[in-house]
């Protein structure tokens, strides 16, 4: 008879974790941001608040939740609904968008920024080491986020649309994802980051090309990639005392 046996992740605890990261003296370090800098997903939480808020028109609202629920399930890829949740801002006037990012952040998501991830960021960027972002959501919620942790809009990759005399517009620029993730960091000239840090399956390939993989607060789909790899994981307290986060 024959049996097989799920290996699990090692897990890091929070002093762990941080002396691992710091251990490898990383020089350039890249963060992704929902569920790996803070919990839930402020691109979808954005959405939603500026639907509500009458940021967007009935139409495009009735139209990109329509599209949502095909994403849930799975008739929609994650490229196509990251690209969708930006084009839908369409018209609206730049400094409109980021006043309303900042607005939502402050309101929404910064009370849920992990605390173990702020100190680490404090420690690297003491340690003078070149810090980026790369995200599928917006780049003006991530640039309005990441200001917390020094992080300029310079080294953003995010989901991004042409802006035209101060207009967004539904032309795309980037919408990093998957695979379209390490594609954006080669383009900016970090093919081979020290120590890269993600939460999901969509982070994979991102993880794969750095020197060091440290997975954040996984989904079960990384969770069970970072066995197959021997990375070691690391949970956040806040969610090991609420898992649903």
């Amino acid at each position: 008879m024959v049996t097989t046996q799920t290996v699990a992740a090692g897990r890091y605890g929070a002093a762990e974790f941080e002396k691992a990261v710091l251990a490898t003296k990383p020089k350039i370090a890249v963060f992704d941001c929902d569920g790996t800098m803070w919990s839930g997903d402020a691109g979808y939480g954005f959405m939603v608040w500026s639907m509500e808020a009458g940021l967007v028109s009935r139409n495009a609202s009735d139209w990109i939740d329509s599209q949502y629920r095909l994403y849930r399930a799975g008739e929609v890829s994650e490229a196509e609904m990251c690209a969708e949740m930006v084009q839908i801002y369409d018209g609206l006037r730049e400094d409109e968008m980021r006043h309303a990012a900042a607005e939502y952040f402050r309101g929404h998501i910064e009370m849920n920024i992990f605390p173990e991830i702020r100190r680490l960021l404090e420690r690297l960027n003491a340690d003078g080491v070149e810090i980026w972002a790369v995200s599928s959501t917006n780049n003006w919620v991530v640039e309005e986020g990441v200001k917390r942790f020094n992080i300029p809009a310079s080294r953003v990759l995010a989901a991004r649309a042409l802006v035209k005399d101060g207009v967004a517009t539904s032309e795309l620029l980037d919408v990093p994802t998957d695979e379209a993730k390490a594609k954006a960091l080669v383009r900016a000239g970090v093919p081979h980051p020290d120590a890269v840090f993600g939460n999901s399956i969509h982070d994979a390939a991102m993880l794969e090309i750095a020197r060091h993989a440290f997975p954040v607060n996984p989904t079960p789909a990384l969770e069970a990639l970072a066995a197959s790899r021997g990375w070691t994981v690391f949970y956040p307290e806040s969610v090991l005392q609420d898992p649903k986060q």
